[in-house]
């Protein structure tokens, strides 16, 4: 078993990391998101009977961790909001992660602030598509849907994303010139 945990650790380490990370915007919350996952994963390995690939497998458990730590939460829309202060005097590590320096652009900054104004089933296919690179049926596999919903909310969600950049655009913010 340990050999296996030590393979999964390796090989998802930080996939799961940056997952998580998108999904509750906090450094901190996210290595604690992904401790909570590894225990899961030891407490249930024996349980997994390979019905779909361990990537999938694994994304399920961090994607439920996730929800239940924003239901913890008194509001989880509230708590993403004060997560995600840009104008916070925050203390920086000495090696950024490599997110951090794309977030330093200001229009990815400004699509990521704006996943925020999007469902969280919306954000999960969002994050998972586009960021993590899953494919559709790998997406649809770790939510537990159809490759049909998957789809349905992929495009609901660029829908909304796309709205909600032109309606900035006209606010005078930030101009994106492509999504």
């Amino acid at each position: 078993m340990d050999s296996v945990f030590q393979r999964i650790y390796e090989n998802h380490h930080q996939d799961l990391f940056q997952f998580l990370f998108y999904m509750v915007n906090n450094r901190e919350t996210a290595e604690d998101l992904v401790q909570e996952v590894y225990i899961r994963v030891y407490k249930s390995f024996e349980q997994f009977e390979g019905k779909s690939s361990e990537k999938t497998w694994l994304y399920s458990i961090a994607r439920n961790t996730a929800i239940d730590h924003f239901r913890k939460q008194k509001s989880w829309k509230q708590r993403l909001l004060e997560n995600f202060d840009w104008s916070k005097n925050e203390i920086k590590d000495e090696q950024p992660l490599p997110e951090e320096f794309l977030m330093e652009k200001e229009e990815l900054r400004f699509v990521y602030e704006s996943l925020d104004h999007c469902t969280v089933d919306q954000k999960t296919v969002i994050i998972l598509r586009y960021i993590q690179d899953l494919s559709i049926t790998e997406t649809a596999s770790v939510l537990g849907w159809t490759e049909s919903k998957v789809k349905t909310t992929q495009h609901r969600a660029l829908k909304n994303l796309k709205k909600i950049i032109n309606e900035q655009s006209e606010k005078g913010g930030v101009r994106i010139e492509k999504i």
